[in-house]
């Protein structure tokens, strides 16, 4: 269970991550149970949640955001375990490098399944269920690559203005009916025990707690003036 200890005036109690690992999924996780929420976390790999799931007290469910019927399984395991989330966050991404000439049209069609079509099935479950209540928030996660691609990354470009798309179509369609959809940018590289600032370099990645403050900064916007975008990148990174 959640903390005891969490803020009651915190809009949301039960919040699904898909695509939860280390990094930003983590941070979010963790500042969503220091809200007292229930944190549900969703990876193919569910070993590696183990740890984060024991220090925050999160279920753990395990699903293939390139896969359709998986993702609808998992909403009803969380449904059935938890109660519907009202609160989701997609942070899959399906990453493929390598010339144009050279990609394989196979590996290319899986990773914007996991990009943009999982997102897609994940961005309509949750609606299908924060719709009747007229409340809920659904995050997603993107990248530089989200507005602009760079060579040799052509399906993560895809993949991820695709999803950009789908952001702006869903908060169009969406906060009419009380559910806040929200897309961030995440414009530069994230910090993590691998990925270090250099010496000379302090604060030049993105610190995943950082990033977390933000998501949840948003969350707490008044319905009156809600965010569907936010960019954040590092104080050193050029426009």
């Amino acid at each position: 269970m959640a903390e005891e200890s969490g803020n009651k005036d915190f809009a949301y109690k039960t919040a699904l991550i898909v695509g939860a690992g280390a990094g930003i999924s983590a941070s979010v996780a963790r500042a969503l149970a220091r809200e007292g929420v229930a944190v549900a976390l969703a990876a193919r790999n569910v070993a590696k949640l183990e740890g984060l799931a024991g220090e925050i007290g999160a279920k753990v469910f395990e699903a293939d955001a390139a896969s359709p019927d998986s993702l609808a399984r998992l909403f009803q395991q969380v449904e059935s375990s938890a109660g519907a989330p009202d609160l989701v966050l997609y942070n899959a991404s399906g990453r493929l490098r390598g010339p144009l000439v050279d990609l394989n049209p196979d590996q290319v069609r899986q990773a914007m399944e996991i990009s943009a079509l999982g997102a897609f099935v994940v961005v309509q479950e949750a609606a299908r269920r924060m719709i009747p209540k007229r409340h809920g928030a659904i995050l997603l996660t993107g990248a530089t690559a989200s507005v602009k691609g760079f060579a040799l990354s052509s399906a993560f470009a895809m993949g991820k203005f695709a999803l950009r798309g789908l952001a702006q179509s869903a908060t169009r369609e969406l906060a009419p009916q009380g559910i806040h959809v929200a897309h961030f940018v995440i414009d530069g590289g994230i910090r993590s025990a691998a990925r270090p600032d250099p010496a000379d370099r302090p604060d030049s990645t993105l610190d995943p707690d950082a990033i977390a403050q933000t998501y949840l900064s948003v969350l707490r916007q008044p319905r009156s003036a809600w965010s569907w975008e936010v960019e954040l990148r590092p104080w050193v990174e050029n426009f």
